[in-house]
């Protein structure tokens, strides 16, 4: 049965049909992108793997958060531990979640505490402009941690510039099974040049059964107001803060032990502020940002919560010149400070700097994209992380040709280092290693894409060489060099630099867009990845072989007159494991499908949506059951 699912949504992109380009369905990695650091581009130019969602695909999805709408797209791997952005793992060509940077206007998100905290993204959907999705070698560029690729979220406030009049509000209300609840708001008002938006979103639930009889709750809400103010005719400002807070059922997130039935509580407070000015040829841009985060974390009813508290300080330069035909240069310096409170971990703090270049030079058909960072940090050192991207653009611009090269470096966060490291006793379950080093790897790709009358597909292939990369690592009492607060009878898995890790993988996209006229249009995209990975340590990690082997990722977008109908399939294969301890088995593979149909009435949207239609049931990392099948309805309303 899944192959046949399989070979009907590949055969939808055979269909002989003339197609127009609709400025709607567009995809935006056809035209110019904000590439995150080098201004506006062609995506066709920049040498890289980059995709783009529209925000509005919030609207059309069966969807209740950012980690739901990426999870069907190409090349992203989210293994989600709970639904609606209650936790969730992004994994980009095989890496692990840690070596994937998230940004918000090209501002470091990750937390200091840990890599599982980067899906906390504190932006409402109606604040989201697109997200911009690059895979590959982008540290020289981006930033040290971007080893397997970067999320970038654009928000409508630090993205628009307008001085028309605009306002717009936008309303969602959803209920469904088992006492979801779901809000939904934005409303964005542009007076002489002068912008300011708002923005909510509330998921709420009961939760499906879990093991032992409990259930997977969840209470996710994010709030924002931003602000765009123009001090001159070369001048702006803008400003965001956001705060963000979760509580969500953890059972099994971390452990596969019978006595986890753990409850979490995550805060995050964001605030950023940027200055721009727009010169002759020229721009100069001043970002800060801080981002302060806690999380109270109770493994079972009789212990102590583990409580901690992080925060990360970003300021940023970046000076773009475009005077010369041709040639956009850049530089700019970066500084971060990361620091954290914690009963488990300790206090802590740590600095790091940086310094970087990058250009684009294009030359007839050819665009050139090299970049240097050096870094500077605390536990590390110095280092320099120097990138290349070509591209070839053929003349009829139906074909391009790319490829990179570039080394990335990543030092261990707060709970790699120091987890468990400041209780009394500690009686199983992951530990810290303060005496990690660095991990460091060289990436390599090469690809093409090929575009014909609404029609794109797309190949690549790459190779990621890693040293030293950190995992936790099932480890004996005795070999754990410091054990006086662990139980000698108990399993604990160590935090260490494991020798080597070579991935291998090949992408394979396919996506067409149609438009019939103004109420009739289809937008379809399929995507395949095969992944291999080689480690040199016998003894399995818990993250490092954790990745799909094989994904197959299919969207189909439908408008017709009134109505509207998303349809979602996600195929995943992986390495089996199992749990005798909680009774958890974690197979091969699974396939999901998630569907929305609308009904439109003037503004006004009236929908039903189904996820996990299939009602399998299923998990991405051992012992975190996700929901089965998952009905809601609902009406949004724009005006």
């Amino acid at each position: 049965m899944k192959r046949i699912i399989f070979i009907i949504f590949s055969g939808l992109f055979l269909t002989d049909i003339q197609a127009q380009t609709d400025t709607t369905y567009k995809q935006l990695d056809e035209v110019n992108i904000t590439n995150c650091r080098t201004g506006l581009q062609s995506n066709q130019q920049t040498g890289k793997q980059i995709s783009v969602l529209d925000g509005q695909l919030f609207q059309k999805r069966a969807v209740l958060s950012i980690d739901d709408l990426l999870k069907f797209e190409a090349g992203v791997e989210i293994q989600q531990r709970g639904p609606a952005g209650s936790q969730a793992d992004i994994i980009i060509r095989g890496s692990t979640f840690q070596q994937i940077l998230v940004l918000i206007d090209g501002i470091k998100l990750n937390d200091p505490i840990t890599g599982h905290f980067s899906g906390y993204i504190p932006i409402p959907p109606s604040e989201i402009e697109r997200i911009e999705i690059l895979k590959g070698p982008a540290a020289a560029i981006y930033g040290a941690e971007a080893v397997g690729g970067v999320i970038n979220i654009i928000t409508k406030t630090f993205f628009r510039t307008s001085s028309t009049p605009e306002q717009k509000f936008y309303i969602n209300r959803a209920f469904g099974e088992y006492g979801l609840n779901q809000w939904q708001a934005g409303a964005r008002v542009v007076r002489k040049g002068f912008t300011v938006s708002a923005g909510l979103i509330s998921n709420e639930t009961a939760g499906q059964l879990l093991r032992g009889n409990n259930r997977g709750y969840f209470e996710n809400r994010t709030f924002t107001l931003a602000l765009s103010v123009p001090l001159s005719k070369t001048w702006t400002a803008s400003w965001r803060g956001s705060y963000d807070t979760r509580d969500f059922a953890a059972q099994n997130f971390y452990t596969t032990f019978s006595s986890d039935t753990a409850t979490e509580k995550v805060s995050g407070l964001w605030n950023q502020l940027r200055l721009r000015h727009n010169g002759n040829g020229y721009t100069n841009q001043f970002d800060l940002m801080y981002k302060q985060s806690t999380d109270e974390y109770l493994y079972n009813p009789v212990s102590i919560a583990n409580e901690n508290e992080s925060g990360l300080w970003v300021f940023n330069y970046l000076h773009t010149n475009t005077r010369i035909k041709n040639l956009t240069w850049q530089y700019g310096a970066y500084f971060e400070r990361r620091t954290i409170t914690s009963n488990d971990r300790g206090n802590h703090q740590t600095d790091h700097g940086a310094a970087f270049t990058n250009a684009t030079w294009t030359l007839k058909n050819w665009s050139i994209n090299p970049g240097l960072r050096f870094v500077a940090d605390q536990n590390y050192g110095n280092d320099f992380l120097p990138q290349l991207n070509l591209a070839y653009l053929t003349k009829n611009q139906r074909v391009n040709f790319r490829g990179g090269i570039g080394k990335a470096i990543r030092a261990a966060d707060f709970t790699e280092r120091f987890n468990n490291y400041n209780k009394s006793i500690v009686r199983g379950g992951s530990i810290g290693n303060p005496d990690l080093v660095a991990e460091s790897s060289w990436n390599y790709e090469l690809g093409s894409d090929i575009r014909f009358n609404g029609l794109k597909a797309g190949i690549t292939g790459f190779i990621r060489d890693q040293s030293k990369v950190i995992d936790f690592v099932p480890t004996a009492f005795g070999a754990i060099p410091r054990n006086f607060n662990l139980d000698s009878t108990k399993k604990f898995a160590y935090a260490q630099n494991v020798k080597t890790v070579r991935v291998k993988g090949i992408e394979l996209s396919l996506s067409y867009m149609h438009r019939w006229d103004e109420q009739r249009s289809v937008m379809i995209s399929s995507s395949a990845q095969w992944l291999d990975a080689v480690t040199s340590d016998s003894v399995p990690s818990f993250y490092i072989l954790s990745h799909a082997k094989f994904l197959l990722q299919n969207n189909i977008q439908l408008t017709w007159k009134k109505w509207d109908c998303s349809i979602n399939t996600l195929y995943k294969q992986r390495n089996a494991t199992q749990a005798s301890a909680i009774n958890a088995i974690q197979g091969t593979d699974y396939f999901l499908l998630n569907g929305r149909i609308q009904y439109r009435i003037g503004d006004i949207g009236i929908y039903a949506a189904v996820q996990n239609i299939g009602n399998i049931q299923y998990s991405d990392l051992l012992g975190s059951r996700m929901p089965g099948r998952w009905t809601s309805v609902g009406f949004q309303a724009n005006f």
